[in-house]
């Protein structure tokens, strides 16, 4: 009997480390994640998701070759996962220095460790749809590049290096170009969680306003453990490649909160204003996007787009659960 695979998350504690780390134990895998320091983290993802005590933690510092070495080491993973960093775009603009190094440092380590290591194992970078910026026709992967953030410019460093390992070494090295996705699981920070908590808060008879920034940009929501499958799925194929991971549907955000308030009987215009000081100082109007490749090559697709991710979202905060996962379908 073969043994099990052995998986490796960096960022295991966030929203799609925590997904992903379920997906695998369901799938029998061993599962390893890291966190910067492990015995202060509490894991609250994991424990949601029923997950403590099935997969094993270490402490490791994506900015300090030395310790992502040791953790490969200790782990000698068959797949490697890199999902840590700075993940909001809107804190890049506050903090660009942490981002980039978080980013895209942490990913030349990894990068470097597995070349210097030397064994075979396949690695995931997950990327993100921003480095696009704005796109007039739907990206696919042969899209150029045109980051408009320091979270972006972060990501599209972490790409190419991901593809410079995969060409000069030979290693089994891609990015995962995600669009936006949400689940319960994101802090209340996010704008997605920010709206449905308002929302709820607003229908059990708070008399607050929600404030949020430019309403009019153009997204394409998706829900983040369907994301997660895709990751999994690129690691299972015969070479690796790059994908675009994205529902292919665009909304702007006035279009999830009217979704969201109207899912609640309410009209959003008397509880929401628009706040210019929330502004970001760059930002791309509209991502228009296209997973064509994912649907071939893959077998993947959304199952759920912007207004179903809405109505989980809800659902999930009302419940207090985490929403429906594919692999457990």
């Amino acid at each position: 009997m073969d043994s099990p695979r052995t998986a490796l998350i960096f960022g295991i504690s966030g929203q799609d480390g925590a997904y992903l780390a379920h997906l695998l134990v369901a799938k029998g895998y061993q599962v390893h994640g890291t966190s910067r320091d492990a015995e202060v983290n509490h894991f609250a993802n994991l424990e949601r998701l029923g997950l403590k005590g099935k997969v094993t933690v270490h402490s490791a510092a994506l900015n300090d070759f030395r310790s992502v070495l040791s953790v490969l080491r200790k782990v000698s993973p068959d797949e490697i996962y890199n999902l840590a960093g700075q993940s909001s775009v809107a804190l890049s603009f506050e903090q660009p220095v942490e981002t980039f190094e978080s980013i895209s440092v942490g990913s030349l380590n990894i990068l470097d460790c597995l070349r210097f290591d030397g064994r075979p194992v396949r690695f995931l970078n997950a990327v993100s749809t921003e480095c696009f910026g704005f796109t007039p026709t739907p990206a696919d992967e042969s899209t150029p590049f045109t980051p408009v953030s320091p979270y972006a410019t972060a990501k599209a460093a972490a790409y190419w290096t991901t593809s410079n390992y995969r060409d000069a070494y030979g290693l089994f090295t891609c990015s995962a170009i995600l669009g936006n996705h949400e689940s319960p699981l994101r802090p209340v920070r996010f704008v997605c969680r920010k709206i449905v908590s308002a929302a709820l808060r607003i229908k059990d008879g708070s008399s607050e306003r929600l404030k949020l920034g430019n309403v009019a940009i153009e997204r394409d929501w998706g829900w983040a453990p369907e994301y997660v499958m895709a990751l999994w799925l690129m690691l299972q194929q015969d070479k690796p490649e790059d994908f675009v991971i994205a529902t292919g549907a665009t909304h702007s955000l006035q279009d999830f909160v009217a979704t969201v308030f109207d899912r609640l009987g309410l009209d959003w215009t008397a509880h929401v204003d628009t706040d210019p000081a929330m502004f970001r100082p760059l930002e791309s109007p509209r991502t228009l996007l296209n997973p064509a490749k994912a649907a071939a090559k893959l077998g993947w697709r959304a199952g759920y787009r912007m207004p179903e991710v809405a109505q989980l979202l809800i659902a999930a905060d009302r419940q207090g659960c985490f929403g429906p996962t594919p692999w457990d379908a």
